[in-house]
Protein backbone atom coordinates (compact mmCIF):
# COMPACT_ATOMS: atom_id res chain seq x y z
CA UNK A 1 0.00 0.00 0.00
CA UNK A 2 0.81 3.72 -0.14
CA UNK A 3 4.24 5.26 0.83
CA UNK A 4 5.07 8.99 1.86
CA UNK A 5 4.47 10.58 -1.48
CA UNK A 6 8.44 12.12 -1.64
CA UNK A 7 11.46 13.32 0.56
CA UNK A 8 12.25 16.16 -1.79
CA UNK A 9 10.08 17.93 -4.48
CA UNK A 10 10.23 21.55 -5.54
CA UNK A 11 11.80 23.61 -8.52
CA UNK A 12 11.28 27.01 -8.66
CA UNK A 13 8.13 27.95 -8.89
CA UNK A 14 6.72 29.92 -12.10
CA UNK A 15 3.86 32.38 -11.69
CA UNK A 16 1.99 34.23 -14.42
CA UNK A 17 -1.25 35.11 -14.29
CA UNK A 18 -3.37 38.17 -16.67
CA UNK A 19 -6.82 38.53 -17.22
CA UNK A 20 -9.07 38.36 -20.12
CA UNK A 21 -12.81 38.76 -20.52
CA UNK A 22 -15.17 36.73 -22.12
CA UNK A 23 -18.55 37.79 -21.66
CA UNK A 24 -19.81 35.73 -24.66
CA UNK A 25 -18.06 32.47 -23.41
CA UNK A 26 -18.69 33.53 -19.49
CA UNK A 27 -22.33 33.06 -20.15
CA UNK A 28 -21.93 29.23 -21.70
CA UNK A 29 -19.64 28.29 -18.89
CA UNK A 30 -21.66 29.58 -15.95
CA UNK A 31 -24.35 27.82 -17.75
CA UNK A 32 -22.61 24.44 -17.50
CA UNK A 33 -21.88 25.79 -13.48
CA UNK A 34 -25.18 26.12 -12.36
CA UNK A 35 -26.25 22.33 -12.10
CA UNK A 36 -26.57 21.84 -8.58
CA UNK A 37 -23.92 20.66 -6.15
CA UNK A 38 -24.55 16.99 -4.74
CA UNK A 39 -22.82 16.47 -1.65
CA UNK A 40 -1.28 7.19 -28.12
CA UNK A 41 -1.17 9.14 -30.84
CA UNK A 42 1.85 11.19 -32.02
CA UNK A 43 3.52 13.98 -30.88
CA UNK A 44 2.36 17.51 -31.50
CA UNK A 45 4.93 19.11 -33.54
CA UNK A 46 5.30 23.06 -34.13
CA UNK A 47 7.16 25.88 -31.98
CA UNK A 48 6.10 26.78 -28.68
CA UNK A 49 3.30 29.13 -28.22
CA UNK A 50 3.54 32.78 -26.33
CA UNK A 51 2.07 32.06 -22.80
CA UNK A 52 -1.70 32.62 -23.27
CA UNK A 53 -3.78 34.83 -20.57
CA UNK A 54 -5.56 33.18 -18.20
CA UNK A 55 -9.78 33.63 -18.97
CA UNK A 56 -12.65 34.58 -16.61
CA UNK A 57 -15.20 31.57 -15.95
CA UNK A 58 -17.75 30.40 -13.24
CA UNK A 59 -15.77 31.67 -9.97
CA UNK A 60 -13.83 29.06 -8.04
CA UNK A 61 -12.94 26.70 -10.77
CA UNK A 62 -10.01 25.13 -12.60
CA UNK A 63 -10.48 24.05 -15.99
CA UNK A 64 -7.87 22.59 -18.13
CA UNK A 65 -7.64 19.64 -20.81
CA UNK A 66 -3.96 19.94 -21.88
CA UNK A 67 -3.33 21.54 -25.02
CA UNK A 68 0.24 22.25 -24.90
CA UNK A 69 3.33 22.04 -27.22
CA UNK A 70 5.67 20.35 -24.44
CA UNK A 71 7.19 20.49 -21.58
CA UNK A 72 8.83 23.59 -22.64
CA UNK A 73 5.61 25.56 -24.14
CA UNK A 74 5.17 29.04 -21.94
CA UNK A 75 1.31 28.64 -21.56
CA UNK A 76 1.93 25.52 -19.33
CA UNK A 77 4.11 27.54 -16.85
CA UNK A 78 1.94 30.76 -17.39
CA UNK A 79 -1.07 28.55 -16.16
CA UNK A 80 0.14 27.17 -13.44
CA UNK A 81 1.89 24.23 -13.87
CA UNK A 82 5.45 22.51 -13.70
CA UNK A 83 7.17 19.63 -14.85
CA UNK A 84 9.16 17.83 -12.08
CA UNK A 85 12.57 17.25 -12.65
CA UNK A 86 14.03 17.81 -8.76
CA UNK A 87 15.72 15.23 -6.61
CA UNK A 88 13.86 12.94 -4.08
CA UNK A 89 11.23 10.12 -3.77
CA UNK A 90 9.09 8.37 -4.37
CA UNK A 91 10.18 5.49 -6.17
CA UNK A 92 13.47 5.71 -7.27
CA UNK A 93 15.05 8.49 -6.16
CA UNK A 94 16.43 11.37 -8.36
CA UNK A 95 14.93 9.90 -11.72
CA UNK A 96 12.37 12.61 -12.40
CA UNK A 97 13.05 13.84 -15.82
CA UNK A 98 11.16 16.57 -18.06
CA UNK A 99 11.68 13.98 -20.80
CA UNK A 100 8.58 11.99 -19.73
CA UNK A 101 6.33 14.58 -20.41
CA UNK A 102 4.22 14.93 -23.75
CA UNK A 103 1.30 16.16 -24.93
CA UNK A 104 0.70 14.13 -28.27
CA UNK A 105 -2.69 14.30 -30.10
CA UNK A 106 -4.91 11.39 -28.80
CA UNK A 107 -8.71 10.39 -31.02
CA UNK A 108 -9.96 8.90 -27.71
CA UNK A 109 -9.46 12.17 -25.75
CA UNK A 110 -12.67 14.33 -24.83
CA UNK A 111 -10.19 17.00 -25.97
CA UNK A 112 -8.29 15.62 -28.39
CA UNK A 113 -4.99 15.88 -26.50
CA UNK A 114 -3.56 14.54 -23.75
CA UNK A 115 -0.82 14.91 -21.49
CA UNK A 116 1.12 11.87 -21.14
CA UNK A 117 3.35 10.82 -18.50
CA UNK A 118 6.09 8.12 -19.43
CA UNK A 119 8.57 6.37 -17.56
CA UNK A 120 10.99 4.16 -18.45
CA UNK A 121 13.26 1.66 -16.91
CA UNK A 122 16.00 -1.01 -18.10
CA UNK A 123 16.11 -2.22 -14.39
CA UNK A 124 18.51 -0.65 -13.31
CA UNK A 125 18.44 3.31 -11.28
CA UNK A 126 20.63 4.85 -14.43
CA UNK A 127 18.27 3.67 -16.32
CA UNK A 128 15.22 4.85 -14.98
CA UNK A 129 12.68 7.70 -15.83
CA UNK A 130 10.14 8.65 -13.55
CA UNK A 131 7.34 11.70 -14.84
CA UNK A 132 5.32 14.02 -12.55
CA UNK A 133 3.50 17.14 -13.34
CA UNK A 134 2.26 19.52 -10.92
CA UNK A 135 0.73 22.83 -10.02
CA UNK A 136 2.97 25.33 -9.12
CA UNK A 137 0.18 27.40 -6.21
CA UNK A 138 -1.21 25.56 -3.28
CA UNK A 139 -4.63 27.32 -3.38
CA UNK A 140 -6.39 24.00 -3.37
CA UNK A 141 -8.44 23.26 -0.22
CA UNK A 142 -11.92 21.34 0.08
CA UNK A 143 -14.42 20.91 -2.86
CA UNK A 144 -14.47 18.48 -5.69
CA UNK A 145 -11.18 17.35 -7.63
CA UNK A 146 -11.67 15.33 -10.92
CA UNK A 147 -9.85 14.11 -13.75
CA UNK A 148 -10.26 11.92 -16.68
CA UNK A 149 -7.47 9.18 -16.33
CA UNK A 150 -6.27 6.31 -18.42
CA UNK A 151 -4.63 3.74 -16.82
CA UNK A 152 -2.07 0.85 -18.07
CA UNK A 153 -2.32 -2.68 -17.62
CA UNK A 154 1.27 -3.42 -19.69
CA UNK A 155 3.93 -1.33 -20.34
CA UNK A 156 4.06 0.22 -24.04
CA UNK A 157 6.82 -1.55 -24.88
CA UNK A 158 9.19 -4.18 -23.16
CA UNK A 159 8.40 -7.15 -20.63
CA UNK A 160 5.85 -6.63 -18.23
CA UNK A 161 6.09 -7.58 -14.32
CA UNK A 162 7.41 -3.64 -13.53
CA UNK A 163 5.84 -2.26 -9.83
CA UNK A 164 4.54 0.93 -11.45
CA UNK A 165 2.05 3.30 -9.65
CA UNK A 166 -0.10 5.43 -11.57
CA UNK A 167 -1.36 8.67 -9.81
CA UNK A 168 -4.11 11.64 -9.28
CA UNK A 169 -3.87 13.38 -6.00
CA UNK A 170 -3.93 17.02 -4.27
CA UNK A 171 -1.34 16.63 -1.74
CA UNK A 172 0.73 19.46 0.84
CA UNK A 173 3.88 21.10 -0.28
CA UNK A 174 5.36 19.81 2.70
CA UNK A 175 5.56 16.83 4.27
CA UNK A 176 6.80 17.56 7.58
CA UNK A 177 3.37 20.00 7.41
CA UNK A 178 1.24 20.38 10.78
CA UNK A 179 -1.14 20.10 8.67
CA UNK A 180 -0.25 17.62 6.12
CA UNK A 181 -2.91 16.37 3.99
CA UNK A 182 -2.50 13.94 1.28
CA UNK A 183 -6.04 12.74 -1.28
CA UNK A 184 -4.19 9.70 -3.30
CA UNK A 185 -5.87 7.70 -6.08
CA UNK A 186 -3.11 5.04 -6.46
CA UNK A 187 -3.56 2.25 -9.88
CA UNK A 188 -0.78 -0.94 -9.00
CA UNK A 189 -1.36 -2.40 -12.15
CA UNK A 190 1.21 -5.33 -10.90
CA UNK A 191 0.91 -4.90 -7.06
CA UNK A 192 3.60 -3.43 -4.87
CA UNK A 193 4.96 -3.14 -1.16
CA UNK A 194 3.88 -7.35 -0.89
CA UNK A 195 0.70 -7.05 -3.05
CA UNK A 196 0.53 -8.77 -5.99
CA UNK A 197 -2.34 -5.97 -7.98
CA UNK A 198 -4.18 -4.92 -9.53
CA UNK A 199 -5.57 -2.51 -7.20
CA UNK A 200 -7.13 0.70 -7.18
CA UNK A 201 -5.82 2.32 -3.92
CA UNK A 202 -7.70 5.66 -2.65
CA UNK A 203 -5.89 6.74 0.68
CA UNK A 204 -6.85 9.80 3.07
CA UNK A 205 -3.81 10.89 4.93
CA UNK A 206 -3.04 12.54 8.18
CA UNK A 207 0.64 12.60 8.58
CA UNK A 208 3.64 11.50 6.45
CA UNK A 209 6.05 10.73 8.53
CA UNK A 210 5.53 8.46 10.49
CA UNK A 211 2.57 7.43 7.66
CA UNK A 212 -1.00 7.95 9.43
CA UNK A 213 -3.58 7.15 6.62
CA UNK A 214 -6.92 5.48 5.75
CA UNK A 215 -7.23 3.46 2.69
CA UNK A 216 -9.67 1.14 0.39
CA UNK A 217 -8.03 -1.18 -1.98
CA UNK A 218 -9.97 -1.88 -5.31
CA UNK A 219 -8.61 -5.15 -6.83
CA UNK A 220 -9.47 -5.05 -10.54
CA UNK A 221 -7.94 -4.37 -13.44
CA UNK A 222 -8.88 -0.70 -14.67
CA UNK A 223 -6.44 -0.60 -17.92
CA UNK A 224 -8.35 2.52 -20.01
CA UNK A 225 -10.19 5.61 -19.45
CA UNK A 226 -11.35 6.70 -16.28
CA UNK A 227 -13.43 9.45 -14.57
CA UNK A 228 -11.88 9.98 -11.07
CA UNK A 229 -13.52 12.52 -8.63
CA UNK A 230 -12.90 13.02 -5.46
CA UNK A 231 -15.13 15.46 -3.10
CA UNK A 232 -13.61 16.69 0.01
CA UNK A 233 -16.55 18.58 1.71
CA UNK A 234 -18.49 19.15 5.70
CA UNK A 235 -15.76 16.95 7.18
CA UNK A 236 -15.98 13.74 4.69
CA UNK A 237 -13.66 12.42 1.70
CA UNK A 238 -15.60 10.62 -0.86
CA UNK A 239 -13.11 9.18 -3.65
CA UNK A 240 -15.78 7.76 -6.74
CA UNK A 241 -14.50 6.12 -10.10
CA UNK A 242 -16.66 6.38 -13.03
CA UNK A 243 -19.63 7.73 -11.22
CA UNK A 244 -19.42 4.34 -8.31
CA UNK A 245 -18.61 5.42 -4.80
CA UNK A 246 -15.09 3.48 -3.51
CA UNK A 247 -14.55 4.83 -0.23
CA UNK A 248 -15.10 7.79 2.22
CA UNK A 249 -12.55 9.05 5.26
CA UNK A 250 -13.60 11.16 7.52
CA UNK A 251 -12.50 12.23 11.97
CA UNK A 252 -8.66 13.54 11.31
CA UNK A 253 -8.19 12.23 7.62
CA UNK A 254 -9.80 15.44 5.78
CA UNK A 255 -8.26 18.22 4.31
CA UNK A 256 -6.29 20.38 6.68
CA UNK A 257 -4.64 23.25 4.97
CA UNK A 258 -4.49 24.12 1.10
CA UNK A 259 -2.96 21.39 -1.66
CA UNK A 260 -0.96 20.92 -4.70
CA UNK A 261 -2.47 18.91 -7.19
CA UNK A 262 -0.28 16.39 -9.18
CA UNK A 263 -0.10 13.60 -11.96
CA UNK A 264 2.39 11.30 -11.30
CA UNK A 265 3.79 8.11 -13.17
CA UNK A 266 6.61 6.21 -11.08
CA UNK A 267 8.02 2.90 -10.01
CA UNK A 268 8.47 0.97 -6.68
CA UNK A 269 11.47 -0.62 -7.18
CA UNK A 270 13.54 -2.56 -9.81
CA UNK A 271 12.66 -6.07 -9.89
CA UNK A 272 14.39 -7.25 -12.60
CA UNK A 273 16.75 -6.12 -15.53
CA UNK A 274 16.71 -7.56 -19.24
CA UNK A 275 15.90 -4.96 -21.26
CA UNK A 276 14.31 -1.54 -21.64
CA UNK A 277 10.35 -1.22 -20.76
CA UNK A 278 8.36 2.26 -21.16
CA UNK A 279 5.20 2.92 -19.19
CA UNK A 280 2.64 5.66 -20.33
CA UNK A 281 -0.34 7.28 -18.28
CA UNK A 282 -2.67 9.94 -19.86
CA UNK A 283 -4.48 12.53 -18.71
CA UNK A 284 -7.38 13.94 -20.78
CA UNK A 285 -9.15 16.70 -18.45
CA UNK A 286 -8.38 17.85 -15.03
CA UNK A 287 -11.54 19.77 -13.22
CA UNK A 288 -11.52 21.54 -9.72
CA UNK A 289 -14.18 23.02 -8.26
CA UNK A 290 -13.66 25.03 -5.04
CA UNK A 291 -15.55 24.84 -1.72
CA UNK A 292 -18.65 22.39 -3.73
CA UNK A 293 -19.44 18.69 -3.68
CA UNK A 294 -20.14 17.96 -7.31
CA UNK A 295 -21.27 14.94 -8.17
CA UNK A 296 -19.60 12.62 -10.94
CA UNK A 297 -22.39 13.58 -13.43
CA UNK A 298 -22.42 17.13 -12.93
CA UNK A 299 -18.64 17.39 -13.57
CA UNK A 300 -18.79 15.66 -16.82
CA UNK A 301 -21.73 17.72 -17.96
CA UNK A 302 -19.39 21.06 -16.81
CA UNK A 303 -16.38 19.05 -18.74
CA UNK A 304 -18.72 18.72 -21.77
CA UNK A 305 -19.94 22.29 -21.91
CA UNK A 306 -16.03 23.28 -21.45
CA UNK A 307 -15.70 21.38 -24.57
CA UNK A 308 -18.65 22.77 -26.41
CA UNK A 309 -17.18 26.22 -25.80
CA UNK A 310 -14.02 25.69 -27.06
CA UNK A 311 -12.46 26.17 -24.16
CA UNK A 312 -9.41 24.90 -22.95
CA UNK A 313 -8.43 26.56 -19.80
CA UNK A 314 -10.13 28.28 -16.76
CA UNK A 315 -8.37 29.05 -13.61
CA UNK A 316 -10.93 31.15 -10.77
CA UNK A 317 -9.40 29.66 -7.95
CA UNK A 318 -8.71 32.25 -5.22
CA UNK A 319 -4.90 33.13 -4.24
CA UNK A 320 -4.02 31.66 -1.21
Amino acid sequence: MSQPRRTSRRTSRRRARTALALPALLCVLAACSAAPATGGGSDAAGPARDASPTPTGPPGTLFDSFDYTGADDPSLAAHGWEVRTGGGGPGIKDTWSADGAAFPSDPTAEGGKVLRLRSSTDGTAQGTTQAEVQTTSRNFFTGTFAARVHLSDEPTSGRDGDHVVQTFFPISPSDSSENYSELDFEYLPNGGWGSVGPQLDSVSWYRADPPDRVHNTLERRLGGWHTMVITAMDGKVTYSLDGKELFTSSGKYVPREQMDIHFSNWLIDLPFTGGPRVWDMKVDWVYHKAGEAVSPADVQKTVDGFHSAGTDYVNTVPRP
